[in-house]
């Protein structure tokens, strides 16, 4: 009997399993960013089916700015949790309390960007070589210029002219003492990949993702919820209405979007028609054309 057609998402599954065991024979101490969101979590089961039936060994590695969304939070613990999983948890405000960052003030004040001195002072402290992200190419110009094994040089920072070539599927992960490496299992996933992946797999995500009743409201283009982290300021009404979010970061920083979609399929359909690509309600996004390359240059995921 012939063997199965292949999927474009078995290809995607094959291409990430290939290369989260790549990570796993060229380097020491490999860790998986997760934050809880959709693409951490998917890169997380991936790494899972990749070691199976042994235990996962890439331990988990959370950035916490002190301003994520609750439900976020609570989810991330519950899947380290139910799956066996090792969390380790870093935290912008211990950062901050050693003086190693200050909070910015103002209407636009978010933690999102002092991310990259945690995450470097961590990888230093737990001597890690590479760190795993669920980046995709197709989310930001930025993003579309990382190779799949990106290379950080001592202080962590990117830079694109440095990159190794990866022809015919060869992934170089050498490194000098100091260096590391991002590296990226979803780089060739996009959006609607992801979550038709989750609805084959029967994948559990965060509440966020789905349709709620909120309090939010306007600020430059971006719908931000109303909370502790980001409070309307004059001339900015609050009203009620049913949103989700795309993302779920730093919430000082991440929009939503109006929406009824309230289960996997329907945010499938949704997506499908949807022509705003998936950071367009990320506020830190919107500081300069080039914020997110920028924040590449200093060490950012």
């Amino acid at each position: 009997m012939a063997p199965p057609m292949q999927t474009a998402l078995d290809e995607l599954e094959a291409e990430s399993i290939y290369i989260l065991r790549e990570v796993f024979a060229q380097f020491q101490r490999p860790h998986i960013l997760f934050s809880g969101g959709k693409d951490s979590v998917v890169v997380a089961t991936l790494a899972q089916r990749a070691f199976a039936p042994a235990r996962c060994p890439i331990p988990l590695l959370h950035i916490d700015t002190g301003h994520n969304f609750p439900e976020t939070l609570a989810f991330r613990d519950e899947f380290a949790a139910a799956n066996g999983l090792t969390l380790t948890v870093r935290t912008v405000q211990a950062t901050i309390d050693a003086g190693r960052a200050v909070d910015e003030t103002g209407p636009t004040a978010t933690r999102n960007t002092m991310q990259s001195v945690t995450l470097m002072d961590a990888i230093r402290e737990l001597k890690i070589d590479c760190a795993i992200g669920g980046a995709r190419r197709d989310e930001e110009k930025a993003r579309a210029k990382e190779r799949i094994f990106s290379h950080r040089d001592s202080q962590g920072q990117w830079d694109p002219r440095r990159q190794r070539p990866e022809l015919f599927r060869h992934l170089n992960g050498h490194h000098l003492p100091g260096e590391h490496f991002r590296v990226f299992p979803l780089s060739n996933w996009t959006e609607l990949d992801i979550w038709r992946y989750i609805e084959r797999e029967g994948i559990s995500l965060p509440s966020l993702y789905f349709r709620q009743t909120r309090e939010v409201f306007w600020r430059d283009g971006v719908l931000f919820a109303v909370s502790p982290f980001s409070m309307p300021q004059s001339g900015e009404t609050p009203f009620t209405d049913s949103v989700r979010f795309r993302t779920v970061g730093d919430a000082s920083c991440t929009g939503a979007i109006q929406s009824s979609a309230s289960t996997i399929a329907e945010v499938i359909e949704e997506l499908s028609q949807s022509r705003v690509s998936e950071r367009a309600g990320r506020g830190d996004d919107r500081r300069s054309e080039s914020a997110m390359e920028d924040r590449k240059r200093q060490g950012y995921f």
